[in-house]
């Protein structure tokens, strides 16, 4: 019993680390890791304590061009103060492509093929792609002018993804993509190169000001 009590005694402090109210400046130092920043949010299930993925490429503000350099990041508003601590930092290949999407469920194999000829012949003809895509492209993406973002594999249907990211077409290159089995059919623009893209996850951690 005495060697329970002993141990208990020894834990406890550090347990508050991570379950106090009152969380300060040295207890968001010393969480060093995404385990450590789980292990917090497990203990500190409140409204706004979370963790964030920020991507340089997507998230262009000053405070994530902050976060990426420093590690560290407060934001005061109203009553409350909102802390950014970097747990983990990667960087991962992205790939960017436009497309124009033609349904096979409203039209026929040879209505396809005759349009996705139209619209590369047009391309070539000096059209811009996105122009196209708001003419042609049948799914909602077209009001981006079919621009996919830039993304990372495990994004999208396996077989569209592949035919971006295998390597087999370079910049500029614009093909065609059947995907029969669910009459999905694609004129595709390899628009950028392949490029790393760092990341970080940030801990969020909510406080109300003192």
């Amino acid at each position: 019993m005495k060697k329970l009590q002993l141990l208990v005694f020894i834990l406890l402090p550090l347990f508050n680390v991570f379950a106090q109210e009152d969380f300060t400046e040295q207890e968001l130092d010393s969480i060093l890791n995404l385990n450590q920043a789980e292990r917090f949010l497990e203990m500190n299930p409140k409204k706004g304590n979370e963790i964030i993925t920020f991507n340089e490429e997507n998230h262009q503000t000053n405070m994530v061009r902050d976060l990426f350099s420093r590690g560290r990041v407060t934001v005061e508003s109203g009553t409350y103060n909102t802390h950014y601590k970097v747990v983990e930092r990667n960087s991962i290949p992205h790939y960017r492509a436009s497309y124009i999407y033609l349904d096979g469920s409203k039209m026929s194999d040879s209505e396809i093929n005759t349009t996705r000829n139209r619209i590369i012949k047009k391309y070539k003809e000096g059209i811009p792609f996105s122009q196209l895509a708001l003419q042609y492209s049948m799914d909602g993406n077209a009001n981006k002018g079919g621009d996919l973002g830039w993304f990372t594999k495990g994004t999208y249907y396996p077989d569209f993804e592949y035919s971006i990211t295998n390597g087999n077409h370079q910049l500029n290159d614009i093909f065609t993509l059947d995907i029969d089995e669910k009459n999905w059919h694609y004129v595709i623009l390899i628009t950028y190169d392949m490029k790393e893209i760092r990341e970080v996850k940030a801990l969020k951690i909510v406080t109300p000001k003192s």
